[in-house]
């Protein structure tokens, strides 16, 4: 899961959905330095992600990508299952996907500060490129892969993954609604054990 699906599985808490937005810059125990629901949305983003490579329906998606971009395959997956969440927003929730994201990036400049300087350098790109909306169509998405290309000096051409996107596309977006539909089942679980 990307940007758009940890933050959306992080439920109402704002704080819960900064700490899951910008875990991935937070290494090993340093999330103990943050407040309790920073903390606990940390804790989610791990559980997402943990939750998510072990399971089998996203491996089958991973799958069809990996001869050709190896351990790249889950970072494109990832970016995948955001556009299908961005795509069919309207089954998940009642807010358009543009307000929701403009809400989001208030909400990261309000509290700046505690953010990782990771998160702060990302942050400028982010949202002049708009990319929580971006997902949603197919011109967006590529040009985040191009973004990605760039951040990963172009180790794979994640752009050209386009293709099989397109190539699976039925079956991609199938498999996402199935899996996503246990992750938001796990992640209320989870929240609830936080």
């Amino acid at each position: 899961m990307n940007f758009l699906a940890h933050i959306y599985l992080s439920g109402e808490n704002d704080l819960v959905k900064i700490g899951n937005f910008m875990a991935d810059s937070v290494r090993g125990h340093q999330y103990e330095n943050y407040p309790e629901e920073i903390r606990k949305g940390i804790l989610l983003h791990r559980s997402i992600d943990s939750f998510t490579d072990m399971h089998p329906i996203y491996r089958q998606s991973k799958h069809r990508l990996h001869e050709k971009y190896g351990h790249y395959s889950g970072v494109i997956m990832d970016i995948f299952y955001d556009h299908f969440l961005a795509k069919n927003w309207g089954n998940y929730s009642e807010e358009k996907l543009e307000v929701y994201a403009d809400t989001f990036y208030h909400l990261l400049d309000a509290h700046y500060d505690i953010l990782t300087e990771r998160t702060k350098g990302m942050l400028p790109y982010m949202v002049g490129r708009n990319w929580l909306v971006s997902y949603a169509t197919l011109e967006g998405l590529e040009m985040i892969m191009f973004q990605m290309d760039h951040r990963t000096k172009n180790r794979v051409a994640m752009h050209e993954s386009i293709v099989e996107l397109k190539q699976f596309y039925t079956e991609f977006e199938q498999e996402f609604f199935l899996f996503f539909d246990e992750l938001q089942q796990h992640c209320l679980e989870k929240l609830a054990q936080l």
